[in-house]
């Protein structure tokens, strides 16, 4: 995330943390969509906030179309997705810490990280469909995920800080795994699946 922020990731190294993240967000979609009854798990059932489409998208567009073969799943990444499979039982409530610290993030802060990486990758076109939210305005959206979180009841306030704790440590954890297995290889040619831009000099 820092080489993000300094712009100076690359392109296969992106890929590698998108192909780690998507198994988590696939599955807390996919538990979401299953009809949860929690008020909180409702409100965030909402197709413009879901991001496994949209990480799959660029997936393909910065590695081809097989990249769940090419691209690897680190442990890291098998320990995010088995936290959130986890989090959809015994009622589900605590998927409300998970969606709170990827969407939240993806409405602000990703939106940060989206013109960053238009201006570090020379790719045409921008991979970045994960930053683009359709059918909502992002204000909304974020509103919408705060509401969520509030309708968290005192008994369940306690269990739910708990997951956002661990949900940061696990975010923490594949960045920094992505950032280790970028470190240990030479960077790649160019990206299959996508155009390099022209240059303007």
């Amino acid at each position: 995330m820092a080489e993000i922020l300094r712009g100076r990731a690359d392109p296969a190294g992106y890929a590698l943390l998108l192909r780690n993240l998507h198994p988590a967000y696939a599955t807390l979609e996919a538990a979401l969509d299953r009809g949860l009854e929690h008020p909180a798990l409702r409100l965030l059932r909402h197709p413009p906030l879901y991001r496994a489409e949209a990480v799959a998208h660029d997936l393909a567009a910065l590695a081809g179309p097989d990249w769940r073969n090419t691209v690897p799943l680190l442990p890291a990444g098998v320990r995010y997705e088995h936290a959130v499979a986890a989090a959809s039982r015994d009622g589900g409530v605590r998927l409300v810490a998970h969606a709170y610290v990827r969407y939240l993030g993806d409405l602000s802060g990703g939106q940060i990280l989206a013109r960053i990486l238009a201006r570090s990758f020379r790719l045409e076109p921008l991979p970045l469909a994960f930053y683009a939210f359709a059918g909502d305005a992002i204000e909304r959206l974020t509103v919408r995920v705060r509401q969520a979180i509030d309708l968290v009841g005192a008994d369940d306030g306690g269990r739910v800080i708990a997951e956002a704790e661990l949900a940061f440590r696990l975010n923490i954890a594949l960045s920094r795994a992505v950032a280790l297995s970028v470190a240990g290889r030479p960077r790649p040619p160019a990206t299959q699946g996508a155009r390099a831009a022209p240059s303007s000099g």
